[in-house]
């Protein structure tokens, strides 16, 4: 088997839209069309926001509408969901969203699909109000969602208007060997959120391979992992904006809600063993240092897992160190002319040559 280089696959970008300490919600939403700009410059393949909801950190509630500024805001880079929580959701109005989304910004808006909530069950209560529905029916929703998007289908009572014909790219996420199944059996690119779930990833890209049929236009499989990222031009720079990620690592742990937290000189006195142990666990997939250190790191985990693409997540408090660790980032890997990103270029059969 042939060993996949970094310059051989495309690197796309995770943006959580973090709320920094002190600043607002405004201001992170400036943050994110500055750097959108920046990384398409640099020839990223896609830019997702990923769906949360009742975090004090996270400005990404209202997905749908922060890719439609995004997408507004720049001009050829892929906008999607890294991803879109489908249990939140009646899968029409997924469809009618993102059709409406993919009207306007043509060839351009991806939909990434996930079966968590993105919240707690308060809140998910209060998003859903019923909760008869739930994540075991998210096979059943991915299959309406991708219908609504599919051919018109003549003497339907129910249709996404606009959406139907727009057959917006769609891709399965997953922490888990669940949704990897599930993207092979229905043929669809499979995104895994290594990110924060490490421990399932090998697994998952098995299980996603072992099942796949191409059913649809995909070939063959196609696998994004999402990593972090803290690159700068120095390992002692960069470790100092690290402790930025693991701040906001400990919130996880605890269940607490904060703000994004600025870089510290020490992480001492800010976590006990215990959570400094759950903190690497959940980070183990994370890769900090000058621009050799992670280089390296990210070749060994490109070799390790063979997927075809990587997602980074990039936990930096300062604007412009977090643009400068894409910076260093894009020149590892392939540049993207973005009118080229998508799967269904090498990966897609031609139906008509």
């Amino acid at each position: 088997m042939t060993t996949k280089k970094l310059s051989d696959i495309p690197v796309s970008v995770l943006d959580l839209v973090p709320i920094l300490d002190g600043k607002t919600a405004a201001d992170s939403f400036a943050n994110t069309v500055d750097l959108a700009r920046h990384v398409e410059r640099l020839g990223y393949a896609r830019y997702w926001m990923a769906e949360h909801h009742n975090m004090a950190g996270i400005a990404s509630s209202a997905t749908v509408v922060l890719i439609g500024h995004v997408a507004g805001a720049t001009k050829s880079i892929k906008v999607g969901s890294g991803g879109i929580m489908l249990p939140n959701h009646a899968p029409l109005v997924v469809a009618e969203q993102f059709g409406t989304l993919a009207t306007l910004y043509p060839n351009r808006i991806e939909l990434g699909l996930g079966r968590a909530p993105g919240t707690d069950q308060v809140t998910a209560h209060a998003l859903r109000r019923d909760l008869r529905g739930s994540v075991e029916d998210f096979p059943q929703n991915v299959m309406e969602v991708k219908t609504f998007l599919g051919p018109p289908e003549k003497g339907a009572r129910v249709r996404a208007v606009p959406g139907e014909g727009t057959n917006v790219p769609m891709y399965i996420l997953g922490s888990s060997t669940f949704g990897a199944q599930l993207a092979g059996i229905l043929g669809l690119p499979y995104a895994f959120a290594s990110h924060f779930a490490p421990s399932h990833l090998k697994a998952a890209l098995h299980m996603y391979r072992e099942s796949f049929q191409a059913i649809g236009d995909l070939k063959k499989p196609y696998a994004i992992a999402c990593v972090n990222a803290v690159a700068a031009d120095t390992t002692q720079e960069a470790l100092f904006l690290s402790t930025t990620m693991y701040q906001s690592f400990i919130n996880v742990v605890r269940g607490t809600g904060k703000t994004m937290q600025p870089p510290v000189k020490s992480m001492d006195g800010l976590w006990d063993d215990q959570e400094r142990y759950a903190v690497q666990q959940m980070l183990r997939y994370s890769f900090v240092g000058d621009a050799k250190t992670v280089q390296e790191e990210m070749q060994a985990f490109v070799e390790e897992t063979g997927v075809d693409e990587l997602m980074v997540a990039s936990h930096i408090y300062d604007q412009e160190a977090r643009k400068r660790s894409y910076e260093i980032l894009a020149g590892f890997f392939k540049a993207s002319e973005n009118k080229d990103s998508a799967p269904n270029n090498d990966a897609l059969e031609t139906i008509n040559p």
